[in-house]
């Protein structure tokens, strides 16, 4: 068994409520300074700027997640996460026809900045990301998974985005085997008052938006490998995530 310390909840310069200098590269070598293992980039709707973190990683030495944290037509947010690079391009591409086509106004929203593997900026998302797609819950969910990809909601424990403030509980009919917490504190609250909280396991990610708030190298996952490649290592992540130890 291996134990990763990680955060499975980042934001890059193409979510415009991040900072500008959420390169890739800088989010990886964060990571590293921070000693993380493995980390997963989740832009608003979007995942243009996983490619470039994939090479930026690769070079730190950690472990890359692509992913997305997705906004449902409820302004639920649901974290998408997703074994490899190409199923969650493949994802990306059907999520940005259920987007809403909002022009950015980036003096207001901030910049959209997609980046190049060598961390270089290679253009502009026009559109806005940060707002709600048209797929209700319950079909995002089934999309996600229908690219073979693993969902579960974002901080549970926020009013902004998360599922118990807008749907009143985590309902049990959606299959959720994981879900995040942003304070590890509120953990026993949320097991005692909500069945479906209590069967799952915690996740505790940062959702950083500036290079201070990645997380420290203090949550670890368990993860069954039978070598420390890069592919088995994610394997056995989404192993887990699937069904928990």
């Amino acid at each position: 068994m291996k134990h990763l310390y990680y955060d499975l909840h980042v934001h890059s310069c193409l979510s415009p409520c991040a900072d500008n200098d959420m390169t890739p590269a800088n989010i990886a070598g964060m990571s590293a300074l921070k000693g993380l293992g493995i980390v997963a980039l989740t832009d608003h709707n979007t995942a243009r700027n996983c490619p470039a973190f994939f090479a930026a990683c690769r070079e730190m030495g950690i472990v890359p997640v692509a992913g997305m944290e997705l906004t449902t037509a409820e302004d639920i947010h649901l974290v998408c996460l997703f074994e490899t690079l190409e199923d969650a391009m493949s994802f990306d591409a059907v999520v940005y026809g259920h987007l809403q086509k909002i022009p950015n106004r980036p003096e207001i929203f901030g910049d959209q900045i997609v980046m190049s593997e060598r961390d270089e900026e290679q253009g502009r998302e026009e559109n806005l990301l940060v707002v709600a797609t048209d797929l209700w819950v319950g079909d995002a969910i089934d999309l996600v998974r229908a690219h073979g990809g693993h969902v579960h909601p974002a901080h549970i424990d926020r009013t902004s985005g998360g599922m118990v403030a807008i749907l009143g509980d985590v309902p049990a009919e959606y299959g959720f085997t994981v879900m995040e917490l942003r304070n590890p504190a509120l953990r026993e609250q949320y097991r005692q008052k909500y069945a479906t909280v209590k069967r799952a396991a915690m996740l505790y990610c940062s959702d950083a938006h500036s290079l201070g708030h990645i997380s420290e190298a203090v949550n670890k996952l368990p993860l069954l490998v039978e070598s420390h490649e890069e592919e088995e290592i994610r394997r056995a992540l989404f192993r887990y995530l699937r069904s928990p130890i």
